[in-house]
């Protein structure tokens, strides 16, 4: 393939990808918008003094411990969950939780230790219908894009997956996207500039 070529299906997979995450804000919902409802959750948490912890597996994971850093960023006092420093959770707080599919063992656990200890817990999911959200959580962020179970049952039933992306890749990045106008929304809210952001980034790096 020539280098123009190359940087042709560049462009056209970038913006098959983009069209689609796009796309997942644009899906219809029984339930109010992620953004609104998470904005909603972590200014009120601010609000009352309330630290913020936030949890995920995989690749899930990874997008919750970016959005912990930008919490941070704000000023909020955010913390993952797992990590040596993060503090106890009690009453006030709130737990952000990701568990695309429905429901993971693991993030079942950490819900109800959270719960358990007084925090409100939100859950952010691409199936809020399922048993785990209606039990586990305080309220729940709908996130409509596929995750590797969507893509699991359409290989059952020997159909092609609607997304591009490959297993729950579609979820991930729309978790991206999300927390990014999460933050830009929130960083209105709480009058927080991008100076005052930058001056709580780490210089040890």
């Amino acid at each position: 393939m020539s280098g123009s070529d190359a940087a042709a299906s560049a462009q056209a997979d970038a913006a098959a990808i983009c069209a689609q995450v796009a796309a997942v804000f644009s899906a219809p919902s029984a339930h109010p918008p992620a953004r609104s409802v998470l904005v909603s959750e972590l200014a009120a948490a601010a609000a009352r003094g309330g630290r913020v912890f936030v949890h995920g597996v995989g690749r899930e994971g990874l997008m919750m411990r970016a959005l912990c850093m930008r919490l941070a960023h704000l000023g909020l006092p955010a913390h993952c969950v797992g990590d040596v420093t993060a503090p106890p959770a009690g009453g006030g707080d709130l737990l952000v939780a990701s568990a695309g599919p429905g429901a993971f063992s693991t993030v079942d656990a950490i819900c109800g230790v959270a719960r358990g200890a007084g925090a409100r817990v939100l859950l952010l999911t691409a199936r809020p219908e399922g048993e785990f959200p209606r039990r586990q959580a305080d309220v729940v962020a709908h996130l409509p894009a596929q995750t590797m179970a969507d893509e699991e049952e359409a290989a059952a039933e020997s159909a092609p997956s609607r997304a591009k992306l490959p297993m729950g890749s579609l979820y991930e990045g729309a978790m991206f996207v999300l927390f990014e106008m999460v933050v830009l929304e929130l960083a209105r809210v709480l009058g927080q500039s991008p100076a005052q952001m930058r001056a709580r980034h780490t210089n040890l790096e």
